[in-house]
Order: structure tokens, then sequence, then C-alpha cells
């Protein structure tokens, strides 16, 4: 059984299992189109990668990053380890990034977290294996498992755009709970990941053909 999507190839393949699966995800590709493959790099500088980019817009994030990495060239968990909490801060990280990132550097160091072994290891233990460092929440999780490490059934449930992409694509009545969305996506393994970025890309489709409406001046 494929367990991750590294290319274009094993898309189609989860692509085709998928809408077998679930019909309706035949009837979102239609609309949407097929979804983008985006794959980061994998490793601790992904995972760190992953934990800037929380609760920040896209512009923010980017800024950061490119000052993280300028300053540890390579960006690896020891030089982090040994980094000043203020010489971090100074590069825009927040005080509860900074101990997330000095967490995960120790748990690495420590053999407590080994990120080669993940890729190896079903959906659900990598996210527990992750998740167990302190400072690395469900949605880093499935994040990492999903983009970085390519894994075909990472589902990351309390991520609010994917939430809101289930509640338009199956008319649903409210946007679902994360609780919610691990029960909706249940008959879709071991391919959830693949319903993932179908869903995020029906959402972007949407938004941009409601805000092209919006822009659209009425016809007298």
């Amino acid at each position: 059984m494929l367990s991750h999507i590294h290319s274009e190839a094993d898309l189609d393949i989860g692509l085709t299992a998928l809408r077998r699966a679930d019909p309706r995800f035949g009837a979102l590709l239609a609309t949407a189109g097929r979804p983008p493959l985006r794959r980061r790099p994998d490793g601790f500088a992904g995972l760190a990668a992953t934990i800037v980019a929380q609760q920040l817009s896209t512009a923010s994030a980017n800024a950061i990053w490119r000052r993280l990495v300028a300053a540890f060239d390579p960006l690896e968990h020891a030089a982090i380890l040994r980094a000043k909490p203020h010489r971090l801060a100074r590069l825009g990280l927040s005080a509860a990034k900074i101990r997330t990132l000095k967490a995960i550097a120790r748990a690495i160091e420590r053999r407590e977290l080994v990120l080669a072994t993940l890729a190896d290891l079903p959906a659900d233990a990598a996210h527990a294996a992750l998740t167990a460092v302190h400072g690395i929440g469900p949605w880093t999780a499935d994040i990492y498992l999903l983009s970085c490490l390519g894994h075909a059934d990472a589902w990351p449930a309390g991520d609010l755009a994917l939430q809101e992409a289930a509640k338009l694509a199956f008319a649903l009545p409210a946007r679902p709970t994360a609780k919610e969305m691990l029960a909706l996506a249940e008959p879709w393994r071991p391919w959830r990941s693949v319903a993932a970025r179908v869903l995020w890309t029906y959402y972007r489709t949407i938004i941009a053909a409601a805000k092209s409406s919006a822009r659209r001046p009425a016809r007298s």
C-alpha cells in the first residue's frame, strides 16, 4: 500500500482511490481542478518553518524565516539549542515559538524525537510522536506530516480553512469541529491528505469566484 505522496504519479493514485471511496470528490475536482502537490523540505528545518508560520500572515512568516535562515546557516537543531533566546527574539520569533523550537532541539538531541523515522510510521503514530514534544500541537504535527513528509493519511482536522472547505463542499449546516472532521474523514483512510489537498483547492476556488463576483459591476 502506498503510504506517501512524493510525486504527481503518487497523487494520481491517491485521487483515483479517493474518488472510489467517496464519489463526491469527483464533483469537487470537476469544479476546482487538480490540487497542487506542494511539498516542503523535511527534517528540523521543515518543522521549524511550520512552527514559524503559525498564526502569522505569509509575508510576516516569510520575513522571519529569511532572517532565521540567514542567522543560522545551516539551520540545524544544535544551532538553535545553543542560541540565546534574546538573539532569537531579535529575529522576530515570539517567546512561545522560541520555547517550542528549543524543546524540539532538545528532544532531537536526546533522541526522544527522531525525525528520520517518522516517514516510516503510520500517520497516527507519527502524529503522537510529534505532539509528545512540548509546543508541537496537532495542527503543526499534521501539516508537517502532510507537507514535509508527504504522508498520504495525514489529516489536519483543526485547520480552519479545511473545516470551512468541508462545510462548503458537503453543504454542512455549520463549520465542523476538529472532532467532527476526524469522523468525517474516517472513510477516506488511508488517503486523508489527498482529501485535504482537494478540499483546500476547492475552498480557494470558491473564495476566488466569490471575490470576483463581488468586484463585478452590477448591470443597469
